[in-house]
């Protein structure tokens, strides 16, 4: 079942570089999207396929990455064969290429159980997803792009020296060297602990950067608003927690060593920091793809910060993972729609969305309601969680402080939605012959409805994937 989930994507997406048409060539992507999801679900009804060897194991830490990522990419698929449709001036042979692999990378990192392969996982999404974010070809597109692979790339090489300090505390220990997640596990009491601390922080940062994790986070705002909107959605809701996953494997490694104070630390004050930067830069935000990016620094941090608060906030947190990808979809998929309606990002040439796509911006304003933790959202619900899990733990200023930036940020993006959605469009973009289409909206519509699910019912699956991996970290079986 593993080569399944990654070879699968891999092939359509060579099958996609070899099909000369450019007018069927984005449908391979939707047959794809189908395809993986229905792989995965099938993996996460039989247990007993989740073996595929030492190195691919999917436990249950990846069984929820690997729900978020199928699941939205399964939408995503759609939304981008009608993106390609609407721009079919441009060649999309690299695209669908690069967005197909992207699929089968990410689906590595969920099955990967060893520390090396999980690097190589990482290191390759970089080089899938950089010709997409230049798939515009504007000056700010390759902009973004340099600046996504210099600054991702130093940090997936801090990465890359904390997997080998990892290696060597147990060497120094006098252990054989593994970098398996099991030998790691099994022996982690016994690992030196200076060098099991200096690979975590590395590790941290490294794959932080990849995470948006303030200060690290440089890359992020440009990659996210700059490229097409089914890519932003997926780094986003998809590439995001595929670095997060990567911190929680460390962040097990130093549990079972003993070492939860030691890294709890770090991990709150990056979760509170990540959080407080958005605000910042949230707050009077005039480019409204640019303001879901910052929202993203935020709810990493509110990742990290989860992580770092421990066992009682877990719960909170995975199901963080799930809600919002989904719900990041949702809105850089409705804010691609008011960016195709109007030809601009800056609240200064966009108002009154509702009027002039009325689903796509009466979406918008729900999306905004969601991401930021209103009820009766999924968000909700794992934000909920998460402050329920530090006033659990004693954390009352974490508490408070978690409060407060919530409140800012619902300020911040409230001010930029609503000049977006009120008001009246100008002529210019009443003019343009844009209009929402079957395949532009209803992945937006599908999207809510599972926001919304989860934030009045989370069905008993979802529910028993996050509690064993709740018990997984505890070292329960």
């Amino acid at each position: 079942m593993a080569f399944a989930l990654i070879l699968f994507p891999i092939l359509m997406a060579a099958l996609a570089a070899a099909l000369p048409s450019n007018r069927f060539r984005p449908w391979l992507i939707p047959v794809t999207g189908a395809v993986h999801f229905a792989l995965t679900v099938f993996a996460l009804a039989r247990p007993d396929l989740t073996a595929g060897s030492v190195w691919l194991v999917l436990d249950p830490f990846g069984k929820i990455i690997l729900l978020t990522v199928s699941t939205l990419f399964f939408f995503c698929s759609f939304y981008a064969a009608g993106y390609l449709r609407h721009c079919a001036g441009h060649p999309n042979r690299a695209f669908c290429f690069c967005f197909m692999a992207f699929l089968g990378l990410m689906s590595l990192v969920t099955w990967s159980h060893h520390l090396g392969l999980t690097w190589v996982a990482i290191e390759a999404t970089t080089l899938a997803t950089a010709p997409l974010i230049y798939f515009e070809r504007t000056p700010r597109s390759i902009e973004a792009t340099w600046k996504y692979m210099m600054v991702c790339s130093v940090g997936i090489a801090l990465g890359l020296l904390g997997t080998f300090f990892l290696a060597y505390s147990s060497l120094h220990a006098g252990l054989e060297s593994t970098l398996t997640l099991e030998g790691l596990l099994k022996h982690a009491p016994q690992l030196s602990k200076p060098w099991l601390h200096a690979a975590f922080l590395l590790l941290l940062v490294g794959y932080g950067t990849k995470m948006g994790l303030a200060p690290m986070h440089t890359w992020l705002p440009d990659a996210h608003s700059e490229a097409p909107s089914p890519v932003s959605a997926m780094l986003s809701g998809a590439l995001l927690p595929c670095a997060f996953l990567s911190i929680l494997r460390m962040y097990h490694i130093c549990a079972a060593a003993g070492d939860v104070a030691f890294v709890s630390r770090p991990l709150l004050w990056m979760g509170l920091f990540s959080m407080g930067v958005a605000c910042v830069f949230l707050v009077g935000q005039r480019d409204f793809k640019r303001m879901l990016a910052y929202s993203s620094v935020e709810h990493m941090g509110i990742l990290a910060m989860g992580l770092g608060i421990g066992a009682t906030a877990l719960f909170g947190t995975l199901l963080h993972v799930l809600v919002h990808g989904l719900t990041k979809g949702m809105l850089f998929f409705s804010a691609g729609n008011i960016y195709h309606a109007y030809g601009s990002k800056s609240t200064e040439q966009v108002s009154g969305a509702m009027r002039r796509v009325p689903l796509s911006g009466t979406l918008f304003l729900v999306g905004f309601f969601a991401i930021t933790g209103s009820p009766p959202f999924g968000p909700f619900i794992s934000e909920f969680s998460i402050l329920n899990g530090a006033f659990d733990a004693g954390r009352y200023v974490t508490g408070g402080l978690f409060l407060f930036l919530l409140l800012v940020v619902f300020i911040g993006m409230g001010a930029t939605v609503l000049k977006v959605v009120q008001g009246r469009a100008s002529f210019e973009a009443r003019s343009r012959p844009y209009r929402d289409t079957f395949l532009s909206s209803a992945p937006i519509v599908g999207l809510l409805l599972l926001v919304l699910l989860l934030g009045v019912y989370i069905p008993a699956p979802i529910t028993a994937l996050i509690r064993d991996a709740v018990l997984f970290l505890e070292g329960q079986p």
